[in-house]
């Protein structure tokens, strides 16, 4: 069984930045897949960042060029560099971890972005 943990959220001002972490444990094989996973109120969850074992990026057409995702393979986290914030940035995010196929998730961290 893997544990994703998420930490990192909260309440930031438009224009701000915050850093999301997440951290995979018990995972007996590499993992392939870690990303975030964002869902706004009322709305369906949608993608933000993922990246692979190799350091390939993807992500949401809505935080391209705001947005970074980056990893530490030694610890198995991944981190969420969000710049420039707005407020329909406003969502839980959560993690996500695959391994051969098996798909974890976070129990999910809120991210506010008001005045």
């Amino acid at each position: 069984q893997v544990h994703v943990l998420e930490s990192g959220g909260g309440l930031v001002q438009p224009g701000g930045s915050l850093r999301l972490s997440c951290a995979a444990s018990g995972s007996r094989f590499s993992i392939n897949f870690m990303g975030w996973y964002r869902q706004p109120p009322g709305k369906q969850r949608e993608l933000v960042a993922v990246i692979t074992s190799g350091g390939t990026t993807d992500y949401g057409d809505s935080v391209k060029d705001r947005f970074t995702i980056s990893k530490d393979n030694a610890k198995d986290t991944v981190y969420l560099q969000m710049n420039s914030l707005k407020p329909e940035d406003t969502a839980v995010y959560y993690c996500n971890v695959q391994v051969l196929g098996y798909v974890y998730w976070g129990q999910g961290t809120q991210v506010t972005v008001s005045s």
